[in-house]
């Protein structure tokens, strides 16, 4: 007997093939899958079910809309996402739902590791409406899997795979293959099978689909090219693009550079790849910040740390560090915001570039903070590093000084100055440093232009101008559109009505400013739709 596969999918499947083979029901293989991959992979019993019944999370999701369309409701609003959910353990289905995971699977809540009784108060061992069509359209799937599985199980003992088939475990099926594999399990059953447009789309997506590997084998300097250029649209729409809607389309490309970073290329062309790579994933961390997603966030500039380990591009590790200091610096601790502006100086050594420019001014705004909490030696240190920002800025090309993103701007530079400044308890420079930011920066460049709003109400707030600060605070949320109102702009906005609660106490405006705060809801992450910001008495 070869040796049991080490990853959970190949496990998994191995362990269903043997299973069949001896004959055993499902719900046996799902107590032997969660018995051996459990304390190697931690998988659960739910997704141990999924896994011995041999069907992907689409396969799941479309059995539950089934039954809800039998049970005459309407379709559930469950996807792959929230499925996966369950199954990892971060989310718990609910009683509905849970009872029509039951359904699918044929089994009791206990057994998917949900211990009472399901919401229906029956047994889940049976179908709806079942039919002698329905049974034996069930009998075919089995078929299938046991002959696809059999067959895995004889080339995997030969120390070989199945041509074009992984086993149904760990089949990522496309919307064709499962059009396909029902239209074989209708013909299997005898039923009637309409070759409708569904059915020669499928077909048509299939030919297609191979046309592109066989073209795309690998991946051409001019696609690469195309690439590059998309990135610097991102870099140029960022600031203008509603943050949702930016994250979808860069994720959307970043899941295409990945599957081509999965494929063999020349030496060249991967270290590109990396590099594109490392900046999507770099967009898509700063783009979690602005949605309040922190965990996010931080899994996102560690993938694109990983990237640009790859490429050896010390630039690009520096450019990837400095802006993960940005989460820190709005979120969570000005120190490890500190402590990464000086880690990516470090990486950016002595030559201009953008990184070298822009560490030293997140420095001197993470000092700043740190000052507005009583560190003595923050003030002067700020100062000084202000300085050094503006020297290499100063040598940096128009190339570098051009993009928000993955360049460091003149009203990037003066935004980052008037907020230290501030936070230095100089409002007069802060307030004249500030207004000039804001006359650099477009109209349509609405994320930095409204923090800078923001801190211009600090300054307010440090001049003992309390209605001044309220004003301007509350036309920076009120002149956004709903869609702009991302979390990072309400967090701010927050901060600032708690720092002028304390310093002024209850007055009209004030509790203006935070009844429209509270009735008006911030963009975020639809990962946590009702996770709050951490809650802090810095701005």
């Amino acid at each position: 007997m070869a040796e049991p596969p080490r990853k959970e999918a190949d496990r998994a499947r191995w362990i269903r093939a043997q299973g069949l083979a001896r004959g055993l029901a499902v719900a046996q293989i799902a107590a032997e899958i969660a018995e051996q991959c459990g304390p190697l992979f931690s998988t659960s019993r739910i997704k141990a079910h999924r896994l011995a019944g041999g069907v992907a999370l689409s396969d799941v999701v479309a059995q539950m809309r089934a039954l809800y369309e039998l049970d005459g409701k309407p379709p559930p609003k469950i996807g792959e996402t929230l499925l996966s959910a369950y199954e990892s353990g971060y989310k718990r289905p609910g009683p509905e739902y849970l009872h029509y995971i039951c359904l699918v699977y044929r089994v009791e809540p206990g057994d998917l590791g949900y211990p009472g009784p399901c919401v229906c108060g029956r047994t889940h061992d049976h179908r709806p409406g079942g039919t002698q069509a329905a049974a034996a359209r069930d009998d075919a799937e089995a078929l299938i899997g046991s002959v696809i599985d059999r067959a895995w199980l004889v080339r995997q003992q030969l120390g070989q795979g199945l041509p074009g088939i992984e086993g149904p475990g760990s089949l990522d099926l496309g919307e064709e293959d499962v059009v396909l594999r029902r239209t074989l399990l209708q013909l299997l059953a005898g039923t009637g099978v309409a070759l409708d447009g569904q059915f020669l789309g499928a077909v048509d997506q299939l030919r297609r689909k191979m046309d592109d590997t066989l073209v795309n084998a690998t991946v051409s300097p001019t696609m690469l090219d195309q690439w590059e250029e998309t990135i610097l649209g991102y870099g140029q729409s960022y600031q203008s693009t509603p943050s949702l809607r930016m994250l979808c389309d860069v994720l959307l490309d970043f899941s295409e550079v990945r599957r081509l970073c999965d494929q063999r290329q020349p030496i060249e062309l991967q270290e590109r790849l990396c590099r594109i790579a490392a900046q999507l994933s770099g967009i898509s961390g700063l783009i979690m910040i602005n949605l309040g997603d922190h965990r996010l966030a931080r899994s996102f500039f560690r993938t694109a740390r990983t990237a640009a380990d790859e490429t050896g591009d010390r630039g690009l590790r520096a450019w990837v560090t400095v802006r993960e200091s940005l989460l820190p610096l709005y979120y969570g601790d000005p120190r490890e915001a500190l402590h990464l502006a000086r880690k990516a100086q470090d990486l950016a050594g002595r030559s201009p570039n953008v990184a070298a420019a822009m560490a030293p001014a997140v420095e001197a705004r993470a000092l700043g903070q740190l000052a507005l909490r009583g560190r003595s030696d923050a003030a002067p240190t700020a100062r000084r590093a202000l300085v050094r920002g503006r020297a290499v800025f100063d040598q940096l090309s128009k190339a570098q000084t051009s993009d928000l993103v993955f360049g460091f701007t003149d009203r990037q530079m003066s935004f980052y100055e008037g907020d230290t400044f501030t936070n230095l308890g100089d409002h007069a420079k802060g307030e004249e440093t500030l207004r000039n930011a804001l006359t650099l920066y477009s109209p349509t460049e609405i994320i930095d232009r409204t923090l800078v709003k923001l801190d211009r109400a600090h300054c307010a707030i440090h001049a003992g101008d309390a209605d001044a600060a309220a004003v301007r605070a509350k036309e920076a949320i009120m002149e956004l559109d709903p869609e702009h109102r991302s979390d990072i702009l309400m967090h701010r906005a927050r901060q600032l009505a708690t720092a002028a609660h304390q310093q002024f106490g209850d007055y009209p405006l004030l509790r203006d400013l935070r009844e429209t705060l509270a009735s008006v809801p911030s963009v975020q992450s639809p990962m946590n739709p009702g996770e709050k910001s951490p809650p802090s008495d810095q701005v």
